[in-house]
């Protein structure tokens, strides 16, 4: 392997206001902390905990974001339709139908550095829509992009941790980091699979943990003990960070670290 690397970060599920001055207050730190050369940012549930528009997307842009991904809330807000369709930064999952609006992959500059980036956003089908197979979409893209760089990150958005895994599995050695998004609940198994590609099951969210994945809790429990309808309103309170960075290796565009944070940390024992 070479010796030059090149250094993601990758911020989870940005969800409502909490997640959203998160980002406002802490991604440019972060990423001077990490001497990140590229910024993702999942911010499908930015605005108000379901969608993003334009002024949230240009927010998360001048706090320091390359590329902002999404997921099955992408096409939640309509506002945000036609702004899709210009910005090719803003990705939703490449595996949506045909004629959808907006961008499922691209290919970026990375900035400083003669190197080029491949981002692709893909949705599992377990427990989701019914979309086009992540799998077999996955063995095009990313044919298509290797032939440009090999450095290949991939945000999959996806329920079933068993689909997170089997994708991880069927694409490593072929993608340089695969991360999990959409539970909201950060999974401790960051680790680089055999074949060299970085991966974590569940990135978690950016935004309220005084919630349930970021709603408000009184209404989750309402939904549960009672079984009936209940509106969901976003959280506040305990707002936190999570995150992955990664290192890959120019030439190969294999992992060689990959870690995951969570910022503040959860509190593990009762203060004296």
């Amino acid at each position: 392997m070479s010796s030059e690397t090149v250094r993601i970060l990758f911020i989870g599920d940005v969800v409502a206001d909490p997640g959203v001055a998160l980002i406002e207050t802490f991604l440019s730190s972060f990423k001077n902390k990490y001497k990140a050369d590229f910024v993702i940012v999942n911010g499908e549930n930015a605005h108000e905990g379901m969608g993003l528009n334009e002024e949230i997307v240009k927010t998360i842009y001048s706090n320091g974001a390359n590329v902002i991904t999404g997921g099955n809330h992408s096409f939640a807000k309509w506002k945000i339709f036609n702004y899709m369709k210009s910005d090719s930064n803003l990705l939703r999952p490449l595996n949506y139908p045909r004629g959808a609006h907006g961008f499922g992959y691209g290919i970026y500059d990375i900035p400083g550095k003669n190197l080029k980036i491949g981002v692709v956003n893909m949705m599992g089908r377990t427990y989701m829509q019914p979309l086009d197979c992540p799998f077999k979409t996955s063995d095009w893209i990313l044919e298509k992009i290797k032939a440009e760089t090999n450095i290949i990150f991939i945000d999959f958005h996806a329920e079933a941790t068993a689909e997170k895994m089997s994708f991880g599995w069927y694409n490593d050695g072929m993608a340089s980091v695969i991360v999990g998004t959409h539970t909201h609940i950060p999974t401790n198994d960051c680790r680089i699979l055999p074949k060299g590609t970085g991966y974590i099951t569940d990135v978690g969210m950016t935004g309220s943990y005084n919630s349930v994945i970021g709603m408000d809790k009184d209404v989750a429990l309402k939904r549960f003990t009672l079984q009936t309808p209940h509106r969901y309103s976003p959280a506040n309170g305990d707002n936190k960070m999570a995150g992955v960075v990664a290192d890959i290796d120019v030439e190969t565009g294999k992992c060689v670290h990959i870690e995951s944070f969570i910022y503040p940390n959860f509190k593990t024992e009762v203060s004296s």
